[in-house]
C-alpha cells in the first residue's frame, strides 16, 4: 500500500468538514504570517493511533492490532530550492535542517529536528531522492494520552518527501520503517514499529514483527459505527513522565526468558516451553518475568481472535478479546502502575470507574505502554454520554475523548 491521494471530505466525517476546511485555511494564514508568503502549495495529513492488541509484544516479534483515529497533524507545504527543510509547528519553534547534513547531532536528541534529518537519512539511504520544502504544521493530536503524535509527524514528513520528490510511490510500510528508524536512530527512543505503521497505513491493522525489517501487515476493513460504539481516550491525569526504566525491564525480562531456551526472541518459542519449565523459570528469573512472558504468548493468539472476529462481523468477540488484552496487562504484564509507588493508581481507578460505567457492555483496557494513566475504552453510542459524565466526574472536564478509527493513513489532501 501507498500513501494515498484523497479528497478533504475523504478523510474527514460530515459535522466536522467545515470546521476541518477553516482550519487548513488558518494554517495557510500561519504559514503567510511565518514565512512571509504563500505561493503554490500542497497540503498534507497524517493520523494519530491507537493500540487496540499486542500490548509490549513488539520488541519480542510479536503480533499487534492497531487503528489510526481521527485526529491528525496537517501540513502547508511549498517547495524550496534553498537545500533546507524548514518546519515551523504550531507552538514550537522553527526547524531547520539541512538536505546535505545528515549526520546524528548530539544536541539535537529528542527534538523535531532529529526526526527530520533521521527521515532525510532514512530515505537517502534506501535510495530515494529527497529535496528541501518550508512547511506550517498543525496538530489535534491529544498530549499525554499514548495517540502517536511523534509517530505522526514522522510520517508526515515521509508522505511529504514521498510524494513532492518519489511520485508518492514509496510504500507505506517503508515509510513508517524509515520513521521508526529516524525516531531510533536520530530521536534517540527505542520504540517499536507499530505507531508509525498504524499512522502510515490507515484504518484496522493487524501487524506480525516475527520478521521486523519486513513485517506482514494486513489491513482489515471495519467500522465503529456498523456496530454503534465509539473509541474513547481518558486521561487519568497523569502526565506522560519518564518510565523508560519501567518500559526496559519488559523488555528485558521478556529477553531473559528468551534467552534461557537459546533463542533471540519469544517469538521463536511456544507457551508450552514455558509452562513445561516453569520451576526453574521461576527460580531463575521470578515470577514477574514468567508472567510477563504468558502474557506474550497469550496476546499473540488475542490478535489473531481479534482478525478473525472483524473479519466474521462478530463484533461481541472483538470486544471480548480486547477486554482478556486488558485484563492480561493489568495481571500478568503488569503495566498499570509501577512498584516504586503503589499509592498512585490513577489508571487503576480509571479502569474501575469505566467497568462500573459501561455494566458489561462494550470494552476497557490500558492504552499504550501504560504507567502513565491513559485507557482505552469501546463505548456504545447510547451509552457515551453518561460513560463521559461518570469519568469526567473523577478525572476533570475534558479528560475524555470520543473519538472514531480514520480509514485513511498518512496523505497528500486536496480540497
Amino acid at each position: 500500500m501507498r500513501p494515498a491521494v484523497k479528497k478533504i471530505d475523504e478523510i474527514y466525517a460530515p459535522n466536522v468538514l467545515e470546521a476541518q476546511k477553516m482550519r487548513y485555511r488558518a494554517a495557510e494564514c500561519g504559514f503567510a504570517e511565518h514565512f512571509g508568503t504563500l505561493g503554490e502549495h500542497r497540503f498534507f495529513s497524517a493520523p494519530g493511533r491507537t493500540e487496540i492488541c499486542g500490548n509490549h509484544t513488539t520488541h519480542s516479534r510479536g503480533k499487534a492490532f492497531a487503528a489510526s483515529i481521527d485526529l491528525d497533524t496537517i501540513a502547508v507545504v511549498q517547495p524550496s530550492d534553498d537545500g533546507f527543510i524548514t518546519i515551523k509547528s504550531e507552538g514550537f519553534p522553527e526547524e531547520k535542517v539541512s538536505v546535505d547534513d545528515l549526520d546524528v547531532k548530539e544536541e539535537e536528541k529528542l527534538t523535531a529536528a532529529a526526526l527530520i534529518r533521521g527521515a532525510l537519512k532514512g530515505f537517502r539511504r534506501n535510495g530515494y531522492n529527497i529535496g528541501g520544502f518550508k512547511a506550517y504544521t498543525t496538530s489535534k493530536i491529544i498530549p499525554d494520552c499514548g495517540l502517536g503524535s511523534s509517530a505522526a509527524f514522522e510520517v508526515l514528513i515521509g508522505t511529504i518527501i514521498t510524494h513532492m520528490f518519489n511520485n508518492g510511490q514509496i510504500r507505506s510500510a517503508t515509510i513508517a520503517q524509515i520513521a521508526r528508524f529516524a525516531e531510533n536512530e536520530y530521536f534517540g527512543k527505542p520504540s517499536g514499529l507499530i505507531d508509525q505503521v498504524a499512522c502510515a497505513v490507515g484504518g484496522f491493522v493487524a501487524i506480525d514483527f516475527k520478521d521486523d525489517d519486513m513485517p506482514i501487515i494486513e489491513e482489515i476493513h471495519a467500522n465503529l459505527s456498523d456496530y454503534h460504539h465509539a473509541l474513547c481516550i481518558v486521561n487519568a491525569g497523569v502526565k506522560y513522565g519518564d518510565f523508560s526504566k519501567e518500559y526496559s525491564l519488559i523488555d528485558a525480562e521478556m529477553q531473559e526468558i528468551a534467552e534461557y531456551f537459546d533463542c533471540e526472541s519469544l517469538r521463536q518459542l511456544a507457551i508450552e516451553d514455558i509452562t513445561l519449565n516453569i520451576k526453574d523459570l521461576r527460580q531463575n528469573f521470578g515470577d514477574r518475568a514468567v508472567l510477563r512472558a504468558i502474557h506474550f504468548f497469550r496476546e499473540n493468539e488475542r490478535v489473531e481472535k481479534i482478525v478473525h472476529a472483524l473479519k466474521n462481523d462478530n463484533f461481541d468477540g472483538f470486544l471480548s478479546s480486547v477486554r482478556e488484552s486488558g485484563d492480561s496487562s493489568f495481571k500478568y504484564l503488569q503495566n498499570i502502575y509501577t512498584p516504586s509507588d503503589v499509592r498512585h493508581q490513577p489508571l487503576s481507578i480509571a479502569l474501575n470507574v469505566a467497568e462500573d460505567a459501561l455494566h458489561r457492555k462494550g470494552a476497557c483496557r490500558v492504552h499504550g505502554a501504560g504507567y502513565f494513566g491513559s485507557m482505552q475504552a469501546f463505548v456504545p453510542f447510547e451509552d457515551i454520554q453518561q460513560f463521559k459524565m461518570k469519568m469526567e466526574k473523577i478525572f476533570g472536564v475534558n479528560s475524555c475523548h470520543v473519538l472514531s478509527v480514520r480509514s485513511a493513513g498518512g496523505c497528500e489532501v486536496i480540497f
